[in-house]
């Protein structure tokens, strides 16, 4: 699908309008987010990527729209399994729960600037490289692997090589200064554990990239698509954090299922490369129709499957307990101390 200059424009500017509209109409005064005040907004990204996806439909036509659908509907499930870690990070630096929707908004929207450059840059390789399918399919089938012999665990938050280097360069407060990132004490500027943590939710964000990327060009390589479908999912990601809660350790079987979508569409960009190499004959190729059913219904199964689990068994857990290390919540100007991460 061809996509015009202008249309990258208005989409991108569309983006940064909502991005607006949440910082105006939610993050104007800090507060912990309601239950119900979530569903709305999910309810609301949800319909906003829809309504995208139909006009791709009908002005792209019924390929890129099925491509679409596709490709946002496995980034967001993808996603949900990166609330796990997100949870992680927001229980490791103790952050306020009214301080929380500034910090996903702020990090992912820093995930989605450098997702936009991985893009352009695995759209470039795959435009000149087929060999690129290959290692696309080897990285999805390998996290696939993973995923399953992890059971689907996560261990301990460690500061990555990022977050760690920005407390080597910067000097940072030990504790939180209400939302503010940066403040001056005794004529020097500090960072505040708020700064530290917004790099550290946008850089775990930016690896999860590693296979969400591939996967997705593994089902469509239009550039847009794969942006736009990103896009919407990250955006959507923020409120399903505040919907879901506690609620989505108890998906006990989503990593497993997860996994098997990420093996399934590896072996499909094996498929394609083969093709493309004139090994294998087209009839081989997987079409967009049957990755987009074989995904729901992957997807479906486990959330029941989970679901049943965590009936017959209350105390089961797909990934960790968070209940002993809840953030704290405390008033803007008399945060919470500890800070950092213990180590």
């Amino acid at each position: 699908m061809t996509v015009p200059v202008w249309l990258w424009l208005a989409t991108i500017g569309g983006l940064l309008a909502l991005i607006a509209v949440d910082l105006v109409i939610v993050d104007r005064k800090p507060h912990e987010v309601t239950t119900g005040e979530a569903a709305r907004w999910v309810i609301f990204y949800i319909s906003c990527a829809v309504v995208f996806g139909i006009g791709v439909w009908v002005l792209g036509g019924h390929d890129p729209g099925v491509e679409f659908f596709t490709g946002y509907i496995t980034e967001y499930s993808l996603s949900v399994d990166n609330l796990f870690i997100f949870m992680v990070i927001m229980a490791s630096f103790r952050v306020p729960a009214i301080h929380q929707h500034r910090v996903l908004l702020i990090g992912i929207l820093l995930a989605l600037v450098m997702r936009g450059a991985f893009i352009a840059v695995g759209a470039a390789l795959i435009n000149r490289f087929v060999w690129v399918f290959f290692l696309f399919g080897a990285v999805l089938v390998w996290t696939a692997y993973s995923m399953v012999r992890d059971k689907g665990g996560h261990e301990e938050y460690q500061e990555n090589a990022v977050t760690r280097w920005v407390r080597k360069i910067f000097p940072v407060t030990d504790d939180y200064v209400g939302h503010h990132t940066v403040v001056k004490q005794n004529g020097k500027r500090y960072l505040t554990p708020m700064a530290v943590v917004i790099v550290a939710i946008g850089s775990a964000d930016l690896l999860f990239a590693v296979d969400s990327i591939p996967a997705i060009f593994g089902i469509t390589q239009d550039a847009y698509l794969v942006f736009t479908a990103n896009a919407f999912a990250l955006m959507g990601l923020r409120q399903l954090y505040f919907l879901l809660g506690g609620l989505v350790n108890k998906l006990v079987y989503l990593s497993y299922g997860l996994a098997v979508i990420l093996g399934f569409i590896g072996l499909k960009l094996v498929l394609h490369a083969l093709h493309e190499y004139h090994v294998t004959p087209s009839w081989l190729e997987i079409n967009n129709w049957v990755s987009l059913g074989f995904i729901v219904t992957v997807l479906t199964i486990t959330t029941i499957a989970s679901l049943m689990k965590a009936k017959r068994d209350p105390g089961a857990t797909g990934k960790l307990n968070l209940s002993a290390a809840a953030p704290e919540q405390a008033e803007p100007e008399d945060e919470a101390a500890g800070s950092r991460p213990e180590k």
